[in-house]
């Protein structure tokens, strides 16, 4: 039901840097079809370009993730020129650093604008386009942040809860209608990619990550082993366990500590001052980078991280299950026509192009 990596057709969004561009030339390394999508013409290009030097097959469609609209428009010519999408990951985020009382109302809504609305907008494009593929994979990036609350990051952290939960509520309701479609989540710890260059700080000083840092490839890694063999979710960074047992044993207590002035605000102020400078209302321009700019030593391996992918929990497996039975139910007849069926119609299909790209 689901095929190899090296067959599929894959539509990543966000792909302009960091983690969604290291991902799209693991995609293209493997085999795969990938179409690339982000506001920032040049980076997706530039990316377009690094694929087909290496033989690989892309298509840029330049995309808003916050307009609907654009990502409907994404999905209809990923289907159009490759027939069909095996795989869409939604990567798309942008960040502001401050207080919560010195982040304005606009902010805070163009944050889960991006963030959130980005990857709900993704997954009404990608379920009914699976759906006539016969099946496949949403992959969603959230964050550690998305398990454990911090301080001076309260837009993001929000934005990452509310996708953690988008997900777990979309798989659920896929299992009920027996739908082929698997759902993952991606939670990074702390990764060097431009992420911080590009945030908008109200700190003082360029945001920098806390350590430890992983490299941007990791979570490639993970990225592509979710699409062909997905999990519930992927924890990337064995600080992420941190997080994890953190919340689950004394969330009071965790609060305490990042409460602590010299952990949770100081050590995410750089010692470079901030440029002002930030991809939050319009994309930034250049051709996108994968790595950040942090001067310290970055991880590029995580044994949680490589167990937990390839291992999924009991409860996933039942989940299977059910929705095998539901679908067995909606193949008898039993309980009517699937939802939504009627609304599935097949998009036109095209040639397949190498190396294409939008201006």
């Amino acid at each position: 039901m689901i095929k190899p990596v090296s067959e599929q057709v894959v539509v990543l969004v966000g792909a302009s840097s960091g983690i969604g561009r290291a991902a799209a030339l693991e995609f293209a390394r493997r085999g795969a079809s990938v179409v690339v999508a982000a506001r920032t013409v040049s980076a997706l290009d530039s990316l377009v370009e690094e694929i087909t030097a290496q033989g690989g097959t892309a298509l840029a469609v330049p995309t808003d993730v916050a307009e609907a609209d654009q990502v409907r428009v994404l999905g209809e010519r990923a289907e159009s020129v490759f027939g069909r999408i095996d795989t869409w990951v939604n990567a798309a985020a942008v960040a502001v650093w401050g207080r919560i009382t010195d982040i304005s109302d606009a902010e805070f809504d163009r944050v889960m604008r991006v963030n959130f609305l980005g990857q709900v907008h993704g997954v009404h494009a990608a379920v009914p386009a699976l759906r006539r593929a016969g099946g496949g994979v949403i992959i969603g990036i959230a964050s550690v942040e998305a398990i454990r609350a911090v301080p001076m990051h309260a837009p993001y952290t929000a934005s990452k809860w509310a996708v953690r939960a988008l997900y777990d509520s979309l798989r659920m309701e896929l299992a009920q209608d027996g739908i082929p479609i698997a759902v993952s989540t991606i939670l990074p710890a702390s990764i060097d990619t431009p992420f911080f260059e590009h945030s908008r700080s109200k700190l003082g000083a360029m945001p920098k990550p806390p350590p430890p840092l992983y490299a941007p490839e990791l979570v490639a890694e993970a990225i592509v082993r979710a699409a062909e063999r997905p999990t519930r979710e992927v924890p990337v960074g064995g600080s992420a366990i941190g997080f994890y047992v953190g919340q689950r044993v004394s969330p009071a207590l965790s609060d305490a500590v990042m409460s602590i002035r010299r952990l949770g605000r100081q050590q995410l102020r750089s010692d470079r001052p901030d440029n002002g400078r930030d991809n939050v209302d319009a994309p930034m321009e250049g051709l996108g980078q994968v790595h950040g700019n942090y001067p310290g030593h970055v991880l590029r391996h995580s044994v949680i991280t490589s167990l937990l992918a390839r291992t999924p929990r009991p409860g996933e497996l039942l989940t299977g299950v059910v929705s095998r039975l539901h679908s067995a139910e909606s193949r008898s007849g039993s309980d009517g026509p699937e939802p939504g069926a009627s609304g599935d119609s097949a998009s036109g299909v095209g040639e397949p192009a190498s190396g294409s790209a939008d201006a």
